[in-house]
């Protein structure tokens, strides 16, 4: 019930603050059913308003120095009401089961909190700094700035995003990817703040401060999530402190017109039941909007919370809540549509029998670079179990390719433009579109190997459950036609523009809006980020995205993972159908209990246990989100 939940006490001690209030409640109870004095069921019952009370109490007195009114004032003063006419076990009961639901409240939430951490592994406190002479120190994680050279040692974490220096070992990036295959890295590779280095020592020189790292800018995106709020609960921040003040004028009205037009008395019970004052506090209470404060907000978190464990950053309630309103996501298609890495389709040599021979070669040169196309090399290298020779005389030629020898073998790698003069290329036809050629020489032996940047697994597939859900996808890419029509035929895409340039993405997807669809769009590279800021809802794909992209993107992908779009919706989806849910059983009782205390049908207990139920169905209907989010992850 709290306006900020991270402000609120910690829930064991509201816990047992609530229970505490509840058997001084009791005891004062049982005291008044025996002959004794009062003054030991008052002082039980003083116990239980202390206990009850004292949280409500702190929250409005610092909201009335500014001048403000919330659920919290209201259950104080009915339940100081109702000590002032004698009532003390009502407004003991009152308070027991506010506190108890804002107690259960708080623990609800502070289960999703504890959802939302158990994603990260803790980041590391310290770090072995190499100096000048070779030797290492360790010093705290949170000092390094960029530029220092770095040590990991074999089952440590990685203090900050760096880049490897020397040394080969594999990184367990699943906390930030999702991926549980470690990656292989090795000098020239990036590697990940908060990741775990598997098995070699490697020399790194970090990229960014810790503060910095991918590790801490995605908690920083979930705590920004959950400090935004949703269009709708915005609605009700506003409607929630009009309508209290409202209600506390209402009950006053009622009162009046109870004693002085009606002639109940004001104080005491008589002939006509309840008095005056007892009806317009139970009219209070039952009318006070708490369910209705938060049924927004606690569906959003836990929406957060269920899409954070499933890999889905949410960048607020805006974006939980509008996600579901899409009719068109426009996606990029290499890194989104694709894998974004190159990996090898073919090997064709002079000689047949000697493919892997041709691969080694390619590979021993590759080694040697941090080139995509080289990359691709080396990794199928590694793949096949293959090693690498080392390379005598290695040169980068810029723009054309590498060179180098192995013993008395000349090698070459690179484009055609390296090889003009050699009459094996005049026979060898272009590759097919969307496919890169790599020429190799390594003396007497020559040939091609062929890469492709291949769609993901899972992309057909995806596209293919979009369309069945009423959402045309489209594919904006700067390829080639002939490249972009490869990748919409093998997908299934029905639409997709090519040749496009950053600002035609954008005037697309302006066009789409101004013909009134609502449009997503999922993309990885900084030149996607123009685009992103255009659409109604922008996913960036990856932590391994740019920078741009994770600074723009309403909801990012951590696990890079195209399928999670389809998550994403079905979380929007049912958290928008939970947030009815919510405002309808917040409302309907609020109403059914109103209309029973105007007609003094209900005693004030049982009004304040309606009104509590339903704020503790509205918290246990929210939490259904997390409940089904574990099942789907298990």
């Amino acid at each position: 019930m709290a306006e900020d939940a991270t402000d609120e006490p910690p829930w064991p001690l509201l816990l047992g603050s609530a229970i505490v209030c509840g058997l001084a409640t009791l005891g004062g109870i049982i005291a008044q059913r025996y002959p004794g004095p009062d003054t030991i069921a008052v002082a039980l019952y003083m116990t239980a308003y202390l206990a009850g009370g004292w949280d409500a109490a702190i929250d409005t007195f610092g909201k009335l120095k500014r001048f403000r009114l919330d659920i919290h004032f209201l259950m104080l003063a009915v339940a100081i009401g109702a000590a002032f006419i004698g009532a003390w076990w009502e407004g003991a009961a009152l308070l027991f089961l506010f506190s108890l639901s804002g107690a259960l409240e708080v623990m609800a939430m502070a289960r999703t909190e504890r959802e939302i951490r158990s994603l990260f592994n803790d980041a590391p406190k310290q770090a072995l700094e190499i100096l000048p002479d070779g030797t290492t120190r360790e010093v705290a994680a949170d000092t390094l700035e960029a530029d220092t050279a770095i040590r990991i040692l074999p089952g440590e974490q990685f203090p900050a995003d760096s880049i490897i220096v020397s040394g080969d070992s594999a990184a367990d990036e699943s906390s930030l990817t999702g991926e549980s295959v470690p990656v292989n890295k090795t000098a020239g590779d990036t590697v990940f703040g908060g990741t775990l280095n598997t098995w070699g020592k490697l020399d790194a020189r970090v990229l960014r401060p810790p503060g910095d790292s991918a590790h801490a800018r995605i908690i920083h995106l979930i705590r920004e999530a959950q400090a935004s709020k949703a269009p709708s609960q915005r609605f009700t921040d506003r409607f929630g402190t009009a309508y209290t003040v409202g209600i506390l004028g209402f009950a006053i009205l009622m009162f009046l017109i109870w004693h002085f037009i009606l002639k109940i008395p004001a104080f005491q019970d008589g002939e006509s039941g309840n008095s005056a004052f007892y009806r317009a506090m139970t009219l209070l209470v039952v009318c006070s909007p708490c369910a209705l404060v938060i049924s927004i907000p606690s569906a959003i978190l836990t929406g957060i919370a269920a899409g954070a464990r499933r890999g889905i950053l949410f960048r607020g309630g805006v974006a939980v809540e509008n996600l579901a309103s899409i009719n068109r996501l426009a996606v990029d298609k290499t890194g989104t549509l694709t894998k974004g890495e190159l990996e090898l389709t073919g090997l064709e040599s002079s000689d047949p029998k000697l493919d892997n021979e041709l691969l080694h070669f390619a590979a021993a040169l590759s080694k040697n670079s941090t080139h995509p196309l080289s990359r691709a090399i080396v990794a199928e290298n590694l793949k096949r179990g293959g090693t690498f020779e080392e390379i005598e005389g290695f040169e980068s030629l810029a723009g054309k390719g590498l060179k180098g020898r192995i013993g008395n073998r000349e090698l070459l790698l690179g484009r055609r433009s390296l090889f003009e003069g050699h009459p094996w290329i005049t026979a060898l036809p272009a590759p097919e579109p969307g496919l890169t050629e790599v020429l190799v020489t390594a003396g007497d032996l020559s040939g091609r190997i062929i890469l492709r940047d291949a769609p993901r697994i899972e992309a057909a597939s995806t596209v293919a459950r979009l369309h069945e859900q009423g959402i045309e996808v489209t594919m904006l890419t700067g390829d080639r036609e002939e490249s972009a029509q490869l990748v919409a035929t093998e997908l299934g895409l029905r639409h997709w523009r090519s040749g496009l340039h950053p600002e035609d993405k954008v005037a697309a997807i302006k066009e789409w809006r101004e013909q009134g669809e609502k449009v997503a769009m999922a993309g990885d590279g900084v030149n996607d980020a123009p685009s992103l800021a255009a659409a109604d809802i922008s996913i960036g794909m990856g932590l391994r995205g740019s920078d741009a992209v994770l600074e723009q993107a309403d909801i990012v992908l951590t696990h890079d993972r195209l399928e999670r779009i389809l998550e994403a919706l079905d979380i929007s989806r049912r958290c928008r159908v939970i947030i009815r849910q919510n405002l309808t059983i917040s409302l309907g009782v609020v109403i059914f209990l109103g209309f029973a205390a105007l007609g003094s049908w209900i005693p004030l207990p049982l009004g304040v246990l309606g009104h509590e139920g339903s704020t503790i169905v509205v918290v246990a209907n929210s939490l259904r989100l997390l409940i089904r989010s574990k099942e789907n992850t298990d």
